[in-house]
């Protein structure tokens, strides 16, 4: 008996990485990372009853996910709708948002989008009506149209992607933007892919 414990020596064990929280417990580095956010287009297939709109965007609210738009409409089958969310989040995130979407009994199914998806948002801008012939010569530059004119205002309808709904704000900016809304995106994937709202058949 030599009196040595078996195994390496002290200054030959391998050291844990990362620091301790308050609670002692150690970090782990790859959890501790930083990660930059990035945007992400979530296309949701969702039972078309009353509550889920609320019951979405409540879990979003109460997991603190920074939602840039959130859209919802009746889809091919009259019982399923399609919820499409842009959110601003770091990787984990993301992953964790389409997680905790799926848990919802109300949600059939959650794909994330390819960058290169249709998106699509429209806006309706109110525009101070001093100068209608320029007004209506900016909307034709951006595929828009007037839909509404009066003495004082002329209401333009522009549909695109959020690049070019943002261009066409900052144009109209020299007759004085009196008003804008926009619905948000719209997103499908390009090409014959498909979410199967008969998905719902087999999972509930």
């Amino acid at each position: 008996m030599t009196g040595k414990l078996p195994g390496p020596a002290p200054d030959e064990r391998m050291r844990p990485q990362g620091r301790r929280n308050s609670q002692g417990i150690r970090i782990d580095p790859e959890v501790e990372a930083t990660h930059e956010p990035r945007l992400a287009v979530l296309s949701a297939l969702v039972k078309h009853e009353p509550g889920v709109l609320s019951e979405v965007s409540g879990l979003f609210s109460r997991r603190q996910f920074n939602i840039e738009s959130l859209t919802v409409g009746p889809s091919k089958d009259e019982d399923v709708a399609r919820m499409t969310i842009v959110i601003e989040e770091p990787e984990p995130g993301v992953q964790q948002a389409k997680k905790q979407l799926k848990k919802l009994i109300s949600v059939i199914e959650v794909e994330e989008l390819e960058p290169e998806a249709m998106r699509r948002e429209l806006a309706l801008l109110k525009v101070a009506g001093e100068k209608p012939d320029d007004i209506q010569s900016v909307a034709e530059m951006y595929g828009g149209q007037a839909v509404d004119a009066s003495r004082d205002a002329v209401t333009v309808e522009i549909t695109g992607s959020k690049q070019k709904i943002d261009a066409a704000v900052d144009a109209f900016e020299q007759f004085e933007v009196l008003e804008v809304v926009r619905t948000g995106a719209a997103a499908l994937e390009r090409g014959s892919m498909t979410m199967d709202p008969s998905a719902m058949e087999s999972d509930n």
